[in-house]
């Protein structure tokens, strides 16, 4: 495929920095070697706090990160309202730098088509990247519709009407884009969020996370409400407390929920079976992973996590290791056999599908190398390259 190297692409983003939101990096460095110069719009945070850097090509223009918002509707305006007052800053000295022929908005939230209607009247396309279902996501989070979660609908509409193209992190949202969104078919490409496996490659590990127990267990991700935090500490309590199993819990990450999945432990007599190794990158991570025996994911089933992707699950196959998760719809398209499968928030179920791996080692192997071979045969970044440049060949394709 022939791409135009004139071409400058803004990828906006909010509630990651970039290069730390992997998937928004992929893209961007993807977009990058094939012609396209691209800038990014994103928070500061992480220990990504320089207002600007050029990495590999790529041109990252920083905000400050705001608060960011758990509850309330006045707490995520504040933190939307932050962001979007810097999106039009720094895309407007962006655009003095050099225009842009298209932005790339990337939710949550589903804002950024204020921008994209903005630059539209200079010519600049608008390709929509739909990381998140947000009117699942607010119901996730707070256990009820109600006038928000209909204006999240609203605002969802809004954006797939605004946008030209749109890509999906799997076919469930792209259903979403043609039902919901109303989008034609032909303008919706499935993008899938992948580790490069030339890069995230099974090796040793570091094994003093094991802390001599028999099974290292292992999390990586957001520790966050809508997670399943709490029903892991209760499976862990029944795999610890009830059956006596000599396992010990690396969770990796961070998240509003850290401080109440540290207190549920606690109050579970299980600290001494759990390491809290926070945000760990590159390296580090992959050599926390290494040394896992088994990856859980314990999002709970609801009307997101259903129809979600999840990154861990991607990255546990991706290094060998078996899956241990909930009963999902995409769970199960991304792990087919590479996984044991909990009835839906049943946490003493999903602990019996871990001691289940605990107990078979040449299950674990099996179920690992079939993971990674799902991977390399059909889900791994390099699978998704061409349907990214396709989506941008759509684009251009397309009168502005």
């Amino acid at each position: 495929m022939t791409t135009t190297p004139d071409r400058h692409i803004l990828i906006v983003v909010e509630n990651l920095p970039v290069p730390l939101d992997r998937r928004v990096w992929l893209e961007a460095t993807t977009l990058q070697r094939a012609g396209y110069e691209v800038s990014v719009i994103c928070p500061m945070g992480r220990g990504w706090d320089q207002d600007y850097q050029l990495i590999d090509g790529v041109h990252i223009y920083r905000y400050p990160q705001p608060t960011e918002a758990h509850s309330g509707v006045f707490a995520y305006a504040r933190e939307y309202g932050h962001a979007i007052r810097h999106w039009f800053k720094l895309a407007k000295k962006i655009w003095q730098r050099r225009p842009f022929d298209a932005i790339q908005g990337c939710n949550p939230p589903d804002l950024v088509f204020l921008l994209a209607l903005w630059y539209r009247r200079r010519g600049a396309r608008y390709i929509f990247d739909h990381h998140d279902v947000s009117p699942e996501l607010f119901e996730a989070k707070f256990a009820k519709r109600g006038p928000i979660y209909h204006l999240m609908r609203l605002l969802e509409r809004i954006t797939f009407k605004t946008a030209d193209v749109s890509i999906a992190t799997n076919n469930s949202f792209r259903d979403i884009a043609i039902t919901r969104g109303g989008m034609n078919p032909s303008d919706v490409f499935t993008v899938r969020s992948a580790p490069k496996t030339d890069e995230f490659l099974p090796a040793a590990g570091n094994q003093t996370y094991r802390k001599g127990a028999a099974t290292l267990i292992g999390y990586v991700g957001v520790i966050g409400q809508q997670e399943g935090m709490d029903l892991l500490v209760r499976a862990a309590d029944y795999l610890v407390n009830t059956i006596g199993a000599n396992v010990h819990f690396l969770i990796i990450g961070f998240g509003p929920a850290h401080c109440d999945m540290t207190r549920d432990v606690e109050q579970q007599g299980l600290q001494d079976h759990f390491t809290f190794a926070g945000a760990l990158y590159d390296r580090d991570l992959q050599d926390a992973l290494n040394a896992i025996d088994i990856g859980v994911a314990p999002d709970p089933k609801n009307t997101m996590n259903d129809i979600s992707t999840m990154n861990k699950v991607m990255e546990y196959m991706t290094l060998e290791k078996p899956v241990v998760q909930f009963d999902l719809t995409e769970g199960r398209v991304s792990a087919g056999d590479a996984s044991l499968y909990a009835h839906p928030n049943d946490p003493v179920d999903f602990a019996r599908k871990i001691e289940t791996l605990m107990n078979d080692t040449s299950l674990r192997w099996d179920m690992g190398w079939a993971g990674r071979k799902r991977v390399l045969d059909q889900l791994s970044w390099a699978h998704s390259e061409p349907h990214l440049l396709a989506a941008y060949a759509r684009l251009f394709e397309k009168s502005p």
